[in-house]
């Protein structure tokens, strides 16, 4: 036989035995989707949340707990950068929307950590449902968002902050049970967040034994609060609960005092209030006055806060910046679970097996708490609550609010 076929016959027969070695190619198998990711290019993790405006603080401060959590890898995963970009919300349904459009078109996107606000996240959350995408929200609280039987719930879903049916209920059992109040009013301002909030609160104040005298609301942007203060006046209610945002919220503590017949009533919001910047902007009627919000600690929260410290040079401004910490550990947990990694380091993740990695966490040490991911994308339990009250040295500026400790844990 000539010699020339006898190499080339040894040649193919050779590049045969490399290629029966050889891994085979991955192929995806996913029920949505497999995000592709190539040697030295980033994980993509996006956020959503609003960090610009009178609301700007609260994303920015999801968005530094997420970053902590990060920083613990030393910004890595899976032997690839972690890359972490996003939308400014704005905390108003225009801007969820807006983001969510940007977000769910590129499909770089792994994950998303958001949204800030609820009313964000029902207009951006069923684009990102449609794209197959998976979002952990620190800080939406309206419940919603994991009814199954609300068209505002999308899988794909989760929150590692409370639902706001374990709130409105603290809410309500320290305001009849604690402070012994058997009258009061509500107001929100129209917002999914504050809306449903008042709600629960109302119903299970009611449901206590107590007394609503009114259910009413403002609206985003009014400053004159008198008008609804003399309304709810009338019916001399001994506290009134108003859970919503800055800076409609701060108009509503300052002017309370200035309207005759709530000069003893009591004041109550909740964690959209609870704020570093709160209680010098509402002035000296906010004295005395009560919140609901998020409450961490214990040594793991203790060196996480140093961190924070450090790393932005100011105790955070809000209390969800755990919760962002914790959403954004739950994702890399779940994304570490489920990718393919190539022996050249390319990284293959489904979408369906994101989402379904997340809905099987189970008794996830967090710095919140426990954390569980039911049917409905809700992850927390709601023990990390407590009750606030704003003091005379917080009005004048000298005491943090957002360090303080709280008058209550249920």
């Amino acid at each position: 036989m000539n010699r020339k076929f006898l190499i080339l016959g040894g040649l193919v027969l050779a590049a045969l035995a490399l290629g029966a070695c050889a891994p085979p190619a991955f192929e995806c198998t996913d029920a949505i989707a497999c995000v592709d990711i190539a040697p030295g290019d980033p994980i993509h993790i996006a956020w959503i949340e609003t960090v610009s405006g009178a609301t700007g603080f609260l994303g920015t401060v999801n968005n530094n707990g997420a970053e902590l959590a990060f920083d613990e890898v030393n910004n890595e995963l899976l032997g690839h950068p972690i890359l972490f970009t996003g939308e400014d919300s704005l905390c108003n349904a225009e801007g969820g929307q807006a983001a969510g459009t940007k977000i769910s078109a590129d499909p770089t996107v792994v994950g998303v950590i958001g949204t800030t606000c609820s009313s964000e996240a029902r207009t951006a959350m069923p684009l990102l449902a449609d794209a197959g995408m998976t979002m952990i929200s620190p800080s939406n609280t309206n419940p919603d968002l994991t009814n199954p039987d609300h068209p505002d719930h999308h899988v794909g879903y989760f929150r590692t902050a409370h639902n706001d049916l374990f709130q409105g209920r603290v809410a309500a059992e320290f305001a009849f049970g604690v402070l012994n109040k058997t009258t009061a009013a509500t107001i929100h301002d129209g917002s999914p967040y504050a809306e449903s909030l008042a709600n629960v609160f109302a119903d299970t104040f009611e449901g206590l034994g107590g007394t609503i005298t009114q259910r009413t609301a403002v609206n985003v942007g009014d400053t004159d609060m008198k008008p609804v203060l003399t309304s709810l006046a009338a019916d001399s209610p001994e506290l009134i609960y108003f859970p919503i945002f800055e800076p409609e919220g701060d108009f509503i503590a300052a002017q309370k005092c200035e309207v005759s017949g709530l000069e003893d009533t009591v004041m109550m919001g909740a964690d959209g209030l609870l704020t570093e910047a709160f209680p010098e902007a509402s002035g000296e009627c906010a004295v005395g006055m009560y919140f609901s919000g998020p409450f961490v600690s214990g040594g793991a929260y203790d060196a996480w806060l140093d961190a924070y410290i450090a790393k932005v040079g100011e105790p955070p401004a809000s209390g969800f910046g755990p919760h962002g910490y914790d959403a954004a550990k739950i994702l890399m947990a779940a994304i570490t679970a489920v990718a393919v990694v190539d022996d050249d380091g390319t990284v293959h993740i489904g979408r369906q097996a994101l989402r379904d990695a997340v809905f099987a966490t189970k008794d996830f040490d967090g710095l919140t708490g426990k954390l569980s991911c039911d049917v409905n994308g809700d992850c927390a339990t709601g023990e990390a609550l407590a009750v606030f009250q704003a003091s005379a040295d917080m009005v004048a500026g000298s005491v943090d609010l957002m360090t303080s400790q709280p008058v209550w844990i249920p």
